[in-house]
């Protein structure tokens, strides 16, 4: 599939994935006889990976090792023992970076939600205060 189609797929600009392709995280797997770039959904699947990434704070060159570790565990290679534990042990470091920033986000999100509660109390109160000397 042609950049459109992935950017609509993915919901990111093209701008965003042209700039992943230039950071190296995803590579279209074929370009057209016109030059366009041509992605497979194994390169879509790569692109979801970065998007639910990128809200957790992660940076490119984490996207990168990650992406990398997944990479040689999908492969269906084989992989000596200790460097698929080791692999492994990565992508769990992950999860947990991961599962910690959610909560860290749940906490921020509970405290904006307490606050927006609270301007919007205090606007109530004014809204009656003034209705009393109307």
């Amino acid at each position: 599939m042609q950049i459109g189609e992935v950017a609509a797929r993915t919901e990111l600009s093209l701008r965003t994935i042209r700039h992943y392709e230039e950071s190296g995280l995803v590579v279209p797997s074929a370009r057209s006889q016109g030059g366009f770039r041509l992605y497979t959904e194994a390169d879509v699947a790569r692109l979801m990976v970065i998007r639910r990434m990128k809200p957790l704070g992660f940076t490119l060159e984490e996207m990168r090792e990650l992406l990398a570790a997944t990479d040689v565990l999908d492969s269906g290679e084989d992989v000596p023992d200790a460097e698929r534990r080791q692999l492994l042990e990565r992508v769990r470091a992950f999860e947990d970076a991961a599962q910690e920033r959610v909560v860290n986000l749940r906490t921020q999100l509970a405290r904006a939600e307490e606050f927006a509660g609270t301007l919007r109390e205090r606007l109530e109160r004014f809204d009656s205060l003034g209705a009393d000397d109307a």
